[in-house]
């Protein structure tokens, strides 16, 4: 008797779409994407119409780092049992957990105004980030052990969907509300929406997950900060182990070297800042969208192996549609067309990235490793970054982008070793 044949391609996405996972991971989704514009670059536009200073709103900015450096407290959520919130499982409680703290956060932000006192506005504003990065960890860890590696397409790409669609409401709709009614609307509103991902965790089910408890704080410490770095080069090999993490921290590089210099090349080609919204904010997030639902597809359809490589492409190669841009300055079809490549690609390469993260995680220690995997997927574009602007005046706009395109060679050729040495179920998922 031949074996049971699986759906692929878009039937196996749509029957993953369908799936009551799915539709939790679009609420999940929705909460995560909610804060990270709330408490940085939408703050940013409350703090200068209140009067603050420059140098002071980039300061308060620094409170994102949270989400660069969550890995740190991840252990906690791997292992530490919270009173209360416990009951609901150790990972549903504390996505509730930081659910409520978030949303007290934001409507703390709402009733201090930066105006009335200063100093505890940025501290809630600071608790809002640490609530939101945690919340980030826990539903990273739910989505990786409610399914299995091949059902992770459709569960990134209904996670990234309802994400984009909360950078949506949390910039445009907070700037709507803000505009014609107050800022302390537009916050108690973003926070008032919380409610719903709530109910949800409410009414989720919870992953198994067997993990021994510890029978000391020595033990547990050992366990918890120690654990994953063993079990992650135990079951990879030391040389595989680091060949994957450097992988993993070139792949996001030639979009994350031109991430700050964006704007201002927009700027410097004459588009205004209204074209930037309509193209960059609203129609740009569309297309990711789209590009995020192509990469589950892919992934349903062949497997994570070839998807790796078409994003690793896709990723630098985009770059080029913003070199031609350059010869056609304030052609807002030229812009909408580099934009469209470049939504399309990353979010593309955003989901088969989640997916082949999420494919080196331990069952034992989820939260921890994922949250250390993502923290250097972005870290080092972010750190190159800081010089794109000194290497613009040395090369020009133009010139960045060409070598933000050669910083994947170290990529493609790390991957080409890779690709004999992954394990079967990264290698023919």
């Amino acid at each position: 008797m031949s074996p049971p044949q699986h759906p692929r391609g878009w039937r196996a996405l749509a029957a993953a779409f369908g799936t009551p996972a799915a539709r939790t991971m679009f609420l999940f989704g929705f909460s995560s994407g909610l804060p990270f514009l709330l408490v940085g670059v939408t703050l940013s536009a409350w703090l200068k119409q209140a009067g603050v200073d420059l140098a002071l709103i980039a300061l308060v900015s620094y409170a994102t780092l949270t989400y660069t450096f969550k890995f740190l407290w991840a252990p906690a959520v791997d292992r530490v049992r919270l009173p209360l919130f416990g009951r609901l499982g150790q990972r549903r409680g504390w996505i509730l957990l930081a659910e409520c703290v978030l949303a007290l956060a934001l409507a703390s932000m709402a009733w201090l105004t930066p105006g009335a006192s200063f100093a505890l506005f940025i501290t809630a504003n600071a608790v809002a980030a640490f609530a939101g990065a945690t919340q980030d960890v826990a539903i990273d860890a739910y989505r990786i052990e409610i399914a299995p590696i091949e059902a992770q397409g459709g569960l990134v790409a209904t996670y990234t969907l309802g994400y984009r669609i909360a950078l949506i409401v949390s910039s445009v709709g907070t700037l709507y509300v803000a505009q014609f009614i107050s800022w302390r609307a537009g916050y108690l509103a973003m926070a008032a929406l919380l409610l719903v991902p709530m109910l949800a965790v409410l009414r989720a089910t919870e992953p198994q997950r067997h993990v021994a408890r510890a029978d000391n704080w020595r033990a547990a410490l050992r366990e918890g900060v120690v654990g994953p770095f063993r079990d992650f080069t135990g079951r990879f090999g030391l040389t595989l182990a680091l060949a994957l993490l450097l992988f993993v921290g070139l792949f996001k590089l030639p979009e994350q070297m031109t991430g700050v210099i964006a704007y201002p090349y927009y700027l410097h080609l004459g588009f205004t800042l209204a074209d930037i919204a309509t193209v960059s904010k609203v129609y740009g997030v569309i297309v990711s969208i789209s590009g995020a639902l192509l990469g589950g597809w892919a992934i349903a359809r062949f497997g994570l192996r070839g998807p790796v490589l078409v994003s690793v492409l896709g990723v630098a190669l985009c770059n080029v549609l913003y070199v031609l841009m350059a010869a056609h300055p304030g052609s807002i079809a030229w812009f909408a067309l580099a934009l469209s490549g470049d939504n399309l690609a990353n979010g593309f390469g955003g989901t088969v990235l989640v997916a082949f993260m999420s494919g080196l995680t331990s069952r034992g220690y989820t939260a921890t490793q994922y949250a250390l995997l993502s923290s250097l997927a972005n870290l080092p574009g972010k750190l190159i970054a800081g010089a794109s602007g000194v290497l613009v005046e040395q090369f020009g706009y133009p010139g960045v982008y060409l070598l933000s395109m050669t910083s994947v060679v170290p990529a493609l050729l790390l991957l080409g070793w890779l690709r004999r040495r992954l394990p079967p179920e990264l290698r023919d998922a």
